[in-house]
């Protein structure tokens, strides 16, 4: 029997993977509980759950190991940006990362990821060696096509789909967007709420009546705003997989993203790659594909096919078949 860590589902990243996961696992007993998978105290919370439960095997999502398990354990890892990144890290998560992550991985059957990329860096800062450690992907749901409804505001718009942390080089996208020269003639659509450093950002570089805020973007509306974009312009410092890359391309939308971490191998061929840290290396990208209907065309068709790649489904038999794996060896 799975017990499945059912606490990290929602709308964020590690949450909709979860969700597509456990939709499509066996059966299995979930841990719901009122205490978080971020507590302090949830390594013991969760040793304390599998000894309780006594299950064939624990699964979690999200990077939260138990701090000793009497049943093989399976967790995931999908970047080291708490490590790696500065914006992102803190002394309290670098130690968590340190003294709770990193011995699990060695005790762990297998720490699961979701790009190559991810999977080599997982195995440098661990010391754990890199068969033990699983690429298991992404996948693009089903209502992410080409086909459906679009989101038709009266201008046309380029597309970013992403938090404001610093990794994801939303003042390179200002930037870039502001030098140019097509907005005058396209927006800059930004998912999410207005917030102060973002605002003093557009304010100035006088982009102010260029730059629309969508607010929260329910799952289901998101393909209606991928449909109905000229391009999605994701150029992050770091990715560990960049699922928006694979959900624009799987609605036939041409993508702009960065040539560094995960998103070379996850864009492929598909995307044009840019140095995120080269503002005009973004926007001449940006005035490529508003200005060659050719290679939009092309970008669209390799996109559509470059999405076919990956699928939730692959992506739970890979996760099953380490599940099944540790339930026989473990």
């Amino acid at each position: 029997m799975i017990l499945f860590d059912a606490r990290w589902v929602g709308d964020h990243g590690i949450g909709r993977f979860a969700k597509e996961i456990m939709a499509r696992l066996p059966e299995f007993q979930s841990i719901k509980s009122v205490i978080s998978p971020l507590s302090p105290i949830d390594p013991l919370y969760t040793s304390w759950k599998i000894k309780t439960v006594g299950p064939t095997i624990y699964y979690s999502p999200g990077f939260n190991p138990p701090l000793f398990s009497s049943s093989p354990f399976v967790f995931m890892i999908y970047d080291l940006t708490n490590i790696y990144v500065p914006a992102n890290s803190s002394f309290l998560k670098k130690a968590y990362f340190n003294l709770i992550v990193r011995p699990a991985c060695h005790r762990a059957f297998r720490v699961l990821t979701t790009s190559e990329f991810s999977r080599v860096s997982i195995s440098q800062w661990s010391g754990v060696s890199k068969d033990k450690i699983v690429n298991v992907s992404c996948g693009v749901s089903a209502e992410y096509r080409p086909d459906g409804q679009r989101y038709s505001p009266d201008y046309p718009y380029l597309l970013y789909v992403g938090n404001r942390k610093p990794h994801k080089n939303l003042p390179r996208l200002l930037e870039a967007f502001s030098i140019s020269g097509v907005k005058k003639d396209v927006k800059l659509l930004l998912s999410g709420e207005p917030d102060k450093r973002t605002m003093n950002l557009i304010q100035e570089k006088k982009l102010k009546n260029c730059v629309v805020f969508t607010g929260f973007i329910p799952e289901k509306k998101l393909p209606h705003y991928y449909r109905g974009a000229e391009m999605l312009v994701l150029p992050s410092l770091y990715e560990g997989f960049g699922l928006p890359v694979i959900e624009a391309m799987a609605c036939g939308t041409p993508v702009v993203t960065s040539n560094i971490t995960s998103l070379p191998e996850v864009a492929g061929s598909a995307a044009l790659l840019v140095d995120p840290e080269n503002t005009g290396d973004i926007a001449d990208a940006i005035c490529r594909i508003l200005n060659d209907s050719l290679l939009r065309e092309k970008m669209r068709t390799s996109g559509i096919k470059q999405a076919r790649l990956f699928s939730w489904g692959k992506t739970t038999s890979l996760v099953l078949g380490v599940l099944e794996l540790a339930a026989k060896n473990g």
